[in-house]
């Protein structure tokens, strides 16, 4: 009975992979089974935390060395997707000066990642927005050391 079990969830969950990678694409399947840039980071030259509408929370932190990005994190308590556009967000950061960071949009990770089913579109945004943030809070403190 318990070797039935087993075939029968192991059938059931390769079933929902496949699924799951059919509806999203292969660059989100792959980023959602192995998110990237995901955790903290201590003394962040930039940081925002913004709530989503769909009550999602993004958190995007940014270390600078000089006037590029050296490094970028994400974190999140939403769903797959908001956990797959923060990645894809924070990783498009690195090595960008703040000036090309204004160039990462909803739109772009969109593109990036092959797009998102429309009612998931919105996590695109809140990555975008949350990163915009991270970098407005880099140049204000910026600004005040100056």
């Amino acid at each position: 009975m318990k070797d039935e079990l087993d075939g029968f969830v192991d059938r059931l969950q390769a079933q929902i992979m496949e699924e799951t990678k059919a509806a999203y694409g292969e660059a989100v399947f792959e980023r959602w089974l192995n998110p990237r840039y995901h955790g903290r980071l201590e003394n962040a030259d930039g940081y925002a935390r913004l709530r989503g509408s769909c009550g999602d929370t993004m958190e995007i932190f940014l270390s600078f060395d000089g006037d590029r990005v050296k490094d970028a994190a994400f974190d999140t308590d939403g769903c797959g997707s908001s956990a797959v556009c923060g990645s894809f967000a924070a990783e498009a950061a690195l090595g960008r000066t703040a000036d090309e960071l204004l160039d990462i949009t909803s739109e772009m990770i969109l593109q990036g990642l092959g797009g998102l089913p429309e009612e998931e579109k919105h996590c695109a945004a809140l990555a975008a927005e949350t990163l915009q943030e991270a970098l407005n809070d880099f140049m204000l403190k910026k600004a005040r050391r100056s």
